[in-house]
């Protein structure tokens, strides 16, 4: 099936949303609210909202198209999963489901865009794909040098991409006795600090196949990369571990709480808490983006939750971190149900990506002086 190069139009609300969708009148694929200051925030800060979504097959763009409404453009990939930025080289990094796809911002070619010239302000262009395998990836982070960590939960390590081999380990945790596909503490989550990974997050210490099932709110635990020492434990799922400012957050999806771990004592401070679980998160100036996820309720996973009935939105929760105050929210009304990554895009107020499904990237040229984009064939 074609892929056809399409924005969809948000539409805003003054009221809190819910879920809940008019069967009469269905709603339009990814058709969201949002809270009325949201356009104007992300236009204020001069940035879009980069979300992927495994559940939808997805990696979409939020921008401010005024003052007062929304634009997004949802581009397919295969389980797409961690989204990693590069800002000082321009570049985007997506983990999918058998590879990993690294993208180059090329402002010419955006402004030249065949099917929209002159509407959009950067264009994220494949440049390299590593065949990595089904490696479950989790996180992805650009290091220091630009090379990229991931954090390869079936293998139970965080490993670093390269062109030699499908994967190569960096860092397992103590307890893993041997490197295999059994997802044994379901290793997720990743915070580099200095340009290397520092922390990571686990939903226990088992060393079993699969054996974080067993009691999956109760045992998560925060690592100390460098010390393999663990700094917080008796976490509820904890993912999407960040460094901001020098202090450590922490999202526990199974209570719906942002969370900042005292290095010194293992405990933490609730931030905020949400009806909702909460993955993937972005800090831009003074305001954290977090991704929320409705939960599955056939899931004997995630059917264990307390707050299972309530967690029946997904979207974007913007916090206000200086006061932990909310600032506003974009909840979605159909098509994606989960988020798994959220990035901002600082200085992109209508971004644009391809993908290698379909040909359009192929018409693109990037040399270090020029841009070309290849004419039609009549």
């Amino acid at each position: 099936m074609e892929e056809i190069d399409q924005m969809y139009i948000l539409s805003g609300s003054k009221k809190h949303f819910t879920n809940d969708m008019d069967t009469k009148n269905p709603v339009a694929p990814f058709s969201c609210k949002y809270t009325p200051q949201i356009p104007e925030l992300l236009l204020n800060l001069n940035c879009s909202i980069a979300i992927s979504t495994y559940q939808a097959g997805k990696l979409i763009f939020i921008s401010p198209k005024d003052a007062d409404s929304l634009v997004q453009l949802p581009r397919t990939f295969e389980k797409p999963m961690g989204v990693a930025h590069d800002e000082h080289n321009d570049k985007l990094a997506l983990a999918c489901k058998d590879e990993i796809i690294v993208f180059s911002n090329s402002k010419d070619l955006a402004s030249h865009y065949p099917k929209s010239p002159n509407v959009y302000d950067a264009l994220y262009m494949p440049r390299v794909t590593y065949h990595t395998g089904p490696l479950d990836i989790h996180d992805l982070s650009f290091g220091a040098d630009g090379s990229l960590y991931a954090v390869n939960t079936l293998f139970s390590c965080i490993i670093k991409i390269n062109d030699d081999y499908n994967f190569s380990p960096y860092w397992t945790p103590p307890f893993i006795d041997k490197m295999v596909s059994e997802d044994r503490c379901h290793l997720n989550g990743m915070a580099l600090q200095n340009g290397i990974p520092k922390y990571a997050t686990a939903f226990n210490q088992g060393n079993s196949f699969q054996s974080w099932r067993e009691n999956i709110t109760t045992t998560g635990v925060v690592f100390d990369i460098e010390t393999n020492e663990v700094v917080a434990d008796n976490l509820p799922m904890p993912h999407t571990p960040r460094l901001f400012n020098n202090e450590l957050y922490v999202l526990l999806s199974a209570t719906g709480e942002l969370a900042k771990i005292n290095l010194n004592t293992g405990k933490y401070d609730v931030i905020v808490k949400v009806d909702g679980f909460v993955r993937g998160m972005s800090l831009h100036k003074d305001y954290l983006f977090i991704g929320l996820s409705k939960l599955r309720k056939n899931s004997s996973t995630f059917g264990k939750l307390d707050f299972a009935e309530k967690a029946n939105q997904s979207g974007i929760m913007v916090i206000h971190l200086p006061t932990g105050s909310i600032a506003g929210k974009i909840t979605y009304l159909s098509s994606l149900d989960e988020i798994y990554d959220v990035q901002i895009l600082a200085d992109k107020l209508r971004p644009n990506i391809l993908n290698t499904i379909t040909p359009d990237y192929k018409s693109g040229l990037m040399t270090p002086k020029a841009t070309f984009w290849a004419k039609p064939v009549e």
